[in-house]
């Protein structure tokens, strides 16, 4: 690597627990979609959640073709240090030696780990939810197969948190950090909806300087409290702070913060405690020398996921939250999601073509608007 050069990270998926799973010796093929492009990769991996040690016995990065295959030569095995297999501690994460492959902007991967150990679900297993399908192999070691054999399919992240690619100093990395809007729930699979997802499509068609997006979504996430994986405030440095090439931060926290999913009355947050907490967040970016974007909370008005989270109440502090996002300059800039997806004749809800029909969770549609609404001239 060059000294005009740096790591950027072109694809994340936020460490969480996993929810049941469990494996015993199989190979695991994932396959994320990069945002920018490179010559020379390089793939993270999270054992963030186990009680123990975590072994890959092998480990393979290559072009997707489609489904569990890959595209003819592009096949690299990767090593740890030069070793063909390697351990991660509790808690740690573990980064790959680089690999030369050609990898154009939006391309997919398809990273390949072989698990030999048992892991059961009392290990800890480290997973995010995916909303696109990845696979896991019959009992054995699959990672060099061209066409991997299928014994299941998955719609999670196991332990793949992220991949990097060598580009240009120049390079910007935009990291969104946000709860299931962010992840694009209730999106139409394989689809690759998300806001981010929209953003970095918008980014490569806009050509110019390269601008790396990296979604740090995580379903159910809040501000201020644990809920399947840490609070925004818990996960900042590992999940924005810590990745590689990092320039600006958007940020969209706070919708699972006044729905309270666990109804526990001390987790009933008023305006006062989210604003705190968003000023920390802010603080703590712009500290690490990253612009931080904030962005408004979108309309949850009699929503249907989770009946009777919305209420008067929580709705004046949502509109309170936004109307200080708007008015204090807390953040470097703002983005309005609420303006992007409210109905203009009823604010208290979405529009309805925005609306996936839950009242909660965007459509197809309104995940794509919210990545048009943001300001390209955020990142020149």
């Amino acid at each position: 690597m060059s000294e005009h050069q740096n790591w950027v990270g072109t694809w994340t998926a936020t460490p969480a627990p996993a929810e049941g799973a469990a494996f015993a010796n199989h190979t695991l093929r994932m396959t994320p979609r990069v945002s920018i492009g490179g010559s020379s990769v390089r793939v993270r991996v999270s054992n963030a959640y186990g009680i123990r040690p975590l072994q890959i016995g092998a480990a393979h990065v290559a072009l997707r073709d489609s489904g569990p295959a890959i595209v003819p030569g592009s096949d690299r095995q990767l090593t740890f240090g030069g070793e063909k297999s390697a351990t991660i501690a509790a808690g740690a994460v573990l980064v790959s030696d680089p690999v030369a492959l050609d990898v154009a902007a939006l391309a997919d991967l398809a990273v390949s780990f072989h698990l030999p150990q048992e892991l059961p679900a009392s290990f800890g297993i480290t997973a995010r939810y995916a909303r696109q399908t990845n696979y896991i192999s019959p009992v054995g070691d699959f990672t060099a197969e061209p066409v991997m054999p299928v014994g299941k399919l998955t719609d999670d992240w196991y332990f793949l948190c992220g991949v990097d690619v060598v580009a240009p100093k120049e390079t910007l990395g935009i990291v969104a950090v946000g709860d299931s809007l962010t992840d694009a729930n209730i999106s139409t699979h394989d689809g690759h909806h998300s806001w981010p997802s929209q953003l970095a499509r918008r980014l490569t068609a806009r050509g110019g300087r390269p601008i790396a997006v990296m979604n740090q979504g995580l379903g159910g996430n809040r501000i201020l409290h644990d809920v399947r994986g840490d609070s925004g405030l818990r996960r900042f440095d590992r999940d924005v702070v810590a990745q590689p090439g990092v320039t600006h931060a958007v940020i969209m926290l706070g919708t699972n913060d006044l729905r309270n999913r666990s109804a526990k009355p001390e987790e009933e947050v008023n305006a006062a405690q989210m604003i705190a907490g968003l000023k920390q967040i802010a603080l703590r970016g712009q500290s690490a020398g990253i612009k931080t974007i904030g962005c408004t909370l979108t309309p949850f008005w009699n929503e249907t996921f989770l009946p009777g989270a919305w209420n008067p109440r929580r709705e004046a502090v949502r509109e309170a939250v936004n109307a200080w996002l708007r008015e204090a300059g807390a953040f470097d800039a703002i983005v309005d999601f609420d303006q992007a997806l409210r109905d203009p004749e009823n604010k208290l809800r979405m529009l309805p073509k925005y609306d996936c029909g839950d009242h909660l969770h965007p459509s197809d549609l309104g995940y794509r608007t919210m990545g048009d609404a943001i300001d390209l001239a955020l990142f020149d």
